[in-house]
């Protein structure tokens, strides 16, 4: 397979209160207001980008949830104590040597989407 130009990922995850969850993620994952609106949000974090859209959560435009992202880091270490010290994980919650080859942890948004901090080891 050829080498591609890919460099990078932003996920889009649904969100039923773009103002709270960017309130949300700042306060506990660093992720700041980079644009966005009532309707769509894209928050930033270093070089990295998750995006938040608007859903009614209802038959014709369901909000879905359960979405999964995995953001995986050089050094675990220095993120997994910050986000212990902002209360968005408990400090059992890191995984160490785990049976796949990572360290990681992982969290819930206010909109039920999986997050993983992972590093490869």
């Amino acid at each position: 397979m050829a080498k591609s130009n890919l460099r990078q990922i932003e996920p889009v995850l649904p969100s039923q209160n773009i103002k709270r969850d960017i309130e949300w993620y700042e306060k506990h994952t660093g992720f700041t207001l980079a644009f966005g609106d009532d309707m769509y949000a894209g928050l930033k974090r270093e070089h990295l980008y998750i995006h938040l859209q608007w859903h009614a959560d209802n038959e014709q435009d369901p909000l879905l949830g359960g979405s999964v992202i995995k953001i995986f880091v050089e050094d675990i270490e220095p993120i997994y104590k910050e986000f212990v010290e902002r209360g968005t994980i408990q400090p059992e919650k890191l995984r160490m040597n785990t049976p796949w080859g990572t360290h990681e942890f992982g969290f819930f948004d206010l909109n039920k989407n999986a997050i993983f901090i992972v590093q490869d080891i």
